[in-house]
């Protein structure tokens, strides 16, 4: 497995407005990376609190394979589910993916600053960014 370093200049308005690299393995799709970071993430909170999570899911229709495709509904049964805590299990799968995928954020913005995106919204950009940086890495 070979891995790979890029760094991506976001330009356009909808995209992260800082300089963004990451570390990855064009191997390895993003769904693949992403349910792991969601995996991981319930399983800081207890087996059988994942499996409970999990089981949820699938009784709101949500199977595990279809998270990546199914966003929206994805955060919508979390918050049935945990309400406003949600937000800090959304953070943690976005530390989580951010672990696997070895991002970083070279920004000249003040540490302060903190873009107003939904979850599902860094999903998609950060999911564009690695699916971008694997296809200019196989050129």
């Amino acid at each position: 497995m070979q891995k790979k370093n890029k760094a991506m200049a976001m330009q356009k308005q909808d995209e992260f407005p800082f300089l963004v690299e990451l570390n990855f393995d064009d191997n390895v799709a993003f769904y693949d990376v992403f349910l792991e970071a969601i995996d991981k993430s319930f399983l800081s909170l207890g087996e059988p609190v994942k499996t409970s999570i999990y089981r949820y899911l699938e009784n709101s229709g949500i199977n595990k394979i279809e998270i990546p495709f199914r966003i929206n509904d994805f955060q919508n049964a979390l918050e049935k589910l945990f309400g406003v805590g949600t937000r800090h299990i959304e953070i943690l799968i976005i530390k989580n993916l951010h672990e696997k995928i070895k991002i970083k954020y070279k920004n000249d913005l003040p540490s302060w600053f903190v873009p107003d995106i939904t979850f599902q919204e860094y999903i998609r950009q950060i999911k564009m960014t690695y699916e971008n940086s694997c296809e200019r890495s196989n050129k």
